[in-house]
């Protein structure tokens, strides 16, 4: 089995309505497959992506999905999202530091909302939520590491759409993805790799403006100064972002 990257799951909106309940056997054995697949999978991005269409291949009345990583209590940032609603919605929980997201990773391991319009429990965030277009979510803690932590969101377009069964399958499939970066090696790494990422890209807008370069130019004059000053392209890119200034010899 292949993971897919995150372009693979493009906008995907109808989850597993309209297909047959998949058997208890077929379920086992699909879950064992994405777990060995995502353990031998080494870009943290496509970890990730082949969580998410799992969640979405077989969790009944899933229409959108995404992972999101969290720093603290407050920041939020959605991984592999299926459309540009779950990074609306994670969006909105960094901006009022409450909502199913933050409350599944730091406090309960399944969080269930059938109803953003009525739901009591985050008040600045669910009906917002509910107005950008969710209508009921599920989450699921997937893994906690020091300050990172993860948790699996899943989205409805209707008020009500997730039954047991739907809380019950997204369950094992967060379980099984959980196993698959359980290590707290691969955890951080996963962590850092995508950190590191992240940091680089913000260090190459930085160049970008201010030279009227291209992105591939931009990383070329890391990937340089990483060279030259002998450390590593990360801790360039960091003192970019936090300074505006390049790394020079000493």
């Amino acid at each position: 089995m292949t993971v897919p990257n995150s372009a693979d799951i493009g906008d995907r909106s109808t989850g597993a309505h309209g297909e047959p309940p998949i058997s208890a056997d077929a379920l086992a054995t699909r879950l064992g497959d994405i777990a060995r697949a995502l353990q031998h999978e080494d870009d943290p991005e496509s970890v990730l992506a082949g969580i998410v269409h799992a969640a979405l291949e077989l969790v009944p009345h899933a229409d959108d999905a995404s992972v999101s990583l969290i720093t603290g209590r407050r920041t939020i940032d959605s991984r592999a999202a299926s459309s540009d609603l779950p990074r609306q919605v994670d969006a909105l929980q960094s901006e009022t530091g409450q909502g199913p997201c933050i409350d599944a990773s730091h406090e309960e391991r399944v969080v269930s909302v059938p109803d953003l319009s009525s739901d009591q429990r985050w008040p600045d965030f669910s009906r917002a939520a509910y107005k950008l277009g969710a209508r009921s979510m599920l989450s699921f803690q997937l893994f906690v590491n020091g300050a990172h932590l993860g948790a699996l969101n899943l989205f409805g377009h209707g008020v009500g759409a997730f039954d047991a069964e739907s809380e019950r399958i997204g369950a094992l499939v967060a379980a099984h993805a959980a196993v698959a970066v359980a290590g707290s090696q691969q955890v951080s790494q996963l962590t850092q790799a995508l950190d590191t990422r992240d940091l680089i890209g913000q260090a190459k807008g930085i160049l970008m403006e201010r030279y009227k370069i291209t992105a591939q130019q931009a990383f070329l004059l890391l990937s340089r100064a990483s060279s030259e000053l002998n450390i590593k392209l990360h801790d360039v890119a960091e003192q970019l972002t936090v300074s505006g200034e390049m790394a020079k010899k000493r």
